[in-house]
């Protein structure tokens, strides 16, 4: 069962007026081993008094991995047939992506490979 469910059911519960350690024995009962730990059902019971509503994780800072979109993609392989002896340094330089997702785009969703030295 994915976390959102668990969240669900214990949110269900929370609204029902049930405690936290009812609520955990409720899990075992149901889900038995795969249940969340007391820890967990704390949490967001904790979550849920503060009129927390949404059983979603929140959006976390650090770049986005949009890196192969499909402009990118595009991109990536109108250079490589404008000119087939770039480097990826200057395919890098004129995209403005990481060394190691160029390399992957050209490799392994193009399936392009250098033929010859």
């Amino acid at each position: 069962m994915q976390k959102e469910q668990y969240r669900s059911v214990i949110r269900f519960l929370f609204l029902e007026g049930i405690s936290r350690s009812e609520i955990k024995e409720r899990l075992a009962a149901v889900y038995d081993k795969s249940s969340t730990s007391m820890a967990t059902v704390k949490n967001w019971f904790n979550e849920f008094q503060r009129d927390r509503t949404l059983v979603f994780d929140e959006p976390r800072p650090g770049a986005l991995k949009t890196a192969t979109t499909e402009d990118n993609v595009t991109k990536i392989h109108d250079l490589v047939l404008a000119d087939h002896r770039l480097k990826i340094r200057e395919i890098v330089e004129t995209v403005g992506m990481s060394q190691d997702r160029v390399g992957y785009i050209l490799h392994e969703i193009l399936g392009m490979r250098k033929l010859s030295a």
